[in-house]
């Protein structure tokens, strides 16, 4: 049986990956938690609750990007065959104002999981993925692809940058199979509530159940490369599948304006989103991305990966699902009012 242990496991990523090695019959999945005082699980919840069957293929540790002692002690007990590094503290806004923390999570936490890895591939060949970032290429032209050079916007993106490049030092330093995705934006019904997809088709889903009434935007121009994040955890696990590590780009290759996105969200849900929509300048960034759009080539063509929902049926799906939380959280406050 295969282990994998997956850093980042109660995040979006980390939960539809968990899913997807768990419905192999070879794995066995093990996640990594931070502790804190309330457990934020909600996303893996329904894993057990769809099967409890896999209770014994599917174990939590406690450990933090954070703390090397800790990813050391998890390695060591674990010992797994591949690792996916997930875990981040990945929105761009916030990282403007945590900009030290950011760096210390994002790039010394990947250094301190990747020294964790090349210790224990002394005694057994340990495969790992870091999740690199679209938001590396930053201000590059589009369309961006491996041979495009960096340019980050924001302390989110450089420590990413970071990240991504010390990956590739310790496989070209240790022979260590380290292989990056440059993942360009994938969205789920699984999506934080900050994040502008589901901020948007969770606001008109809201809207339309009467629950809120307006909905405060930043950038409506800023154009993004959007896929559905289920897509995308099967282009990592294929990449540790290879006989040689690599890096790829995974992306759909178009992209949409936020614009967009707010035009078919609400159309979604018989609404104008010009009649709901405000700007605030606190939702804009000090440097702004306008465009990522990213070339998948390589990872069509050697890992034989395609995105298989599009722009469309994405945002719908996140909007029936937003549509059902919203009907649920009108109902409760109907029944406490009684």
């Amino acid at each position: 049986m295969k282990r994998a242990l997956i850093a980042g496991i109660t995040g979006q990523d980390g939960s539809y990956l968990a899913d997807y090695l768990l419905n192999k019959p070879e794995y066995e999945v093990n996640g990594v938690v931070r502790r804190s005082s309330s457990l934020n699980r909600q996303r893996i919840d329904n894993i057990f609750a769809r099967d409890p069957s896999i209770s014994d293929r599917f174990y939590l540790h406690y450990a933090d990007l954070a703390d090397a002692s800790s990813l050391a002690l998890a390695m060591e007990q674990v010992r797994p065959d591949e690792v996916y590094n997930l875990g981040a503290q990945s929105h761009v806004r916030v990282s403007f104002d945590q900009p030290l923390y950011t760096a210390d999570v994002v790039g010394l936490g990947t250094l301190r999981l990747l020294e964790a890895v090349r210790q224990l591939n002394r005694s057994k060949r340990v495969r790992f993925y870091q999740a690199s970032s679209s938001e590396m290429f930053g201000a590059a032209r589009p369309p961006q692809g491996l041979d495009t050079p960096f340019h980050p916007r924001n302390p989110y993106a450089c420590a990413k940058v970071y990240a991504h490049w010390q990956t590739i030092n310790y496989r070209e330093a240790y022979g260590l199979y380290a292989c990056s995705g440059v993942l360009f934006n994938h969205e789920s019904p699984r999506r934080g509530e900050s994040f502008v997809t589901r901020k948007v088709t969770l606001g008109a889903a809201r809207i339309k159940e009467g629950l809120q009434k307006k909905l405060t935007m930043g950038n409506l121009e800023a154009k993004r490369d959007w896929g559905f994040a289920g897509d995308y955890v099967r282009a990592m696990w294929l990449m540790l599948q290879q006989e040689h590590p690599a890096d790829y780009v995974v992306a759909t290759g178009q992209t949409h304006s936020v614009r967009e996105l707010l035009d078919l969200a609400f159309s979604l849900v018989e609404l104008d989103f010009r009649e709901f929509v405000v700007f605030d300048p606190k939702y804009t960034r000090p440097s702004e991305v306008d465009v990522l759009q990213g070339d998948p080539t390589k990872a069509c063509e050697d890992l034989l990966w395609k995105p298989e929902v599009d722009f469309n049926d994405l945002i719908k799906m996140m909007i029936d699902s937003d549509l059902e939380q919203a009907r649920r959280e009108n109902y409760s406050r109907s029944y406490r009012a009684l």
